[in-house]
């Protein structure tokens, strides 16, 4: 029997990814979990197990691909090295993995959506999901659209939704772009989608039309020019910087510290990290004075709920890493920051960047950040202004440290001064609270028994 395998759900706000390698060649026998392809999603490379047991018969997508949600990946022969009748249903894999002939299992976490409604006869779920995403209407919803015999590619821009809400919004005829997304990282949730559109049937809210940067049209009219797709990372990125830029007003404050003490004490310290696989960074120092920090203002560990006029506030202390990779920038979260030492943080910080830099983060280990800390110290620059990743509200930014003259006891002494700066939303947090939160961390790194005292 031949069975079809198409890539499962991987995520609840993934739908698509790019093919890095495909491990498999037709004709290959392969096993139960073997893994298939090697994919990039948004920002985590990941192995497509094989579902069942069988010859490979057809590979239909190639390294390049961008594939999506339910898209077949590949055909496999089932009975070709079973040895048993093509019903087979001795060589069907476990439970959880049984699908319809007509389509391959997924695993266990993808759950099954009825079908959309329609007129007289109503679409097969087959046919739902073959069915492209209709022409977004901004002014009213529209009737479903008529099953078509070729799966709609998620766009490139395509904001971060379920499959199962983007199938509500080609109902509605909605188009999600125009939606602004309260969940994490800025994913679009059932709410955000039907507040949208109750506003737009009852008119408070108007079409949104693109601007003239949503079309570039360049030409080789003034030289040559050349075009490269964006990578997953890019895109995600562009989408949630877009987001963050035109949904939170940003204002950013600056400070200097003083970290001479300090740094001779890292140095210090260091060596005995090193011996034992570890590295004694700034950036670890710098977690432990955040989470500190967070507890005295929780302001900055907080998410602002405008639909409901709350403030959230986070009684846990997860802070993002950005760090600088071959693909772009990721941001690797540590967890309950405020429980563990700086030796912990170190050796974990390390840990997550090598992973990083591997392509081995998982998805889970950059999500449900509540603060986060971008070091440019190791690159240089004088200052820099970073941008809150939503759903937080404030963000550190850390530019290299350089010797400065200090007037100290009457006298210039040469001096090792970190610049520090701390971009934050200012609909939750006052100029004056940003200024007092930098302060802080400031006096800690010059005075560490402020940790002690306060934190």
């Amino acid at each position: 029997m031949i069975k079809e395998v198409r890539l499962p759900e991987i995520a609840e706000n993934v739908d698509s990814g790019d093919v890095i390698k495909m491990l498999v060649s037709v004709g290959d026998v392969v096993e139960v979990d073997q893994p298939l392809v090697e994919l990039e999603t948004e920002k985590a490379v990941l192995e497509v197990p094989c579902p069942f047991k069988g010859t490979i018969t057809e590979i239909l997508v190639k390294d390049g691909d961008t594939i999506t949600i339910d898209q077949v990946i590949l055909k496999i022969d089932t009975s070709a090295t079973a040895g048993a009748s093509k019903s087979g249903p001795a060589q069907e894999p476990a439970p959880a993995r049984k699908e319809p002939e007509t389509q391959a299992p997924v695993k266990a976490s993808a759950t099954a959506t009825p079908p959309i409604p329609g007129p007289t006869p109503g679409p097969t779920k087959a046919d739902v999901r073959k069915a492209p995403a209709p022409t977004p209407v901004a002014v009213e919803p529209v009737d479903t659209p008529a099953p078509a015999q070729a799966s709609a590619p998620v766009p490139a821009n395509a904001p971060a939704a379920s499959p199962s809400l983007r199938r509500f919004a080609r109902e509605l005829g909605v188009d999600l772009r125009r939606v602004t997304g309260t969940g994490p990282g800025g994913r679009i949730l059932e709410d955000d989608l039907k507040s949208y559109a109750r506003d737009v049937v009852s008119g408070s809210r108007k079409p949104v039309h693109g601007s003239a940067a949503d079309d570039v049209t360049e030409s080789t009219k003034w030289g040559a020019i050349v075009r490269e797709p964006m990578s997953k990372v890019r895109q995600v990125t562009a989408r949630t910087m877009q987001k963050a830029w035109s949904s939170i007003p940003h204002v950013t404050q600056y400070d200097k510290v003083d970290i001479t003490e300090l740094d001779a004490l890292r140095k210090q310290y260091s060596r005995k990290l090193e011996s034992s696989g570890g590295k004694l960074t700034m950036t670890a120092i710098l977690l432990k004075v955040a989470a500190s920090a967070l507890k005295v203002f929780p302001q900055f560990n907080a998410s602002i709920d405008i639909e409901n006029k709350q403030i959230i506030y986070k009684r846990h202390y997860h802070i993002g890493v950005a760090v600088d990779t071959d693909r772009g920038l990721l941001v690797p979260v540590i967890r309950t920051v405020d429980k563990k030492n700086i030796t912990e943080l170190s050796s974990e910080l390390n840990e997550v960047a090598q992973k990083a830099r591997d392509r081995k983060l998982g998805l889970d280990e950059m999500d449900g950040g509540t603060f986060t800390i971008s070091n440019l110290g190791g690159i240089g620059g004088t200052s820099f202004s970073p941008i809150v990743l939503p759903p937080q509200v404030a963000i550190l930014g850390v530019a290299r440290a350089r010797m400065e003259p200090v007037h100290v006891n009457g006298q210039f002494e040469p001096r090792l001064i970190l610049p520090l700066s701390v971009s934050y939303d200012h609909r939750l947090i006052d100029g004056a609270d940003g200024a007092r939160f930098l302060r802080w961390i400031a006096r800690a790194l010059e005075e560490p028994i402020l940790l002690a005292l306060e934190g």
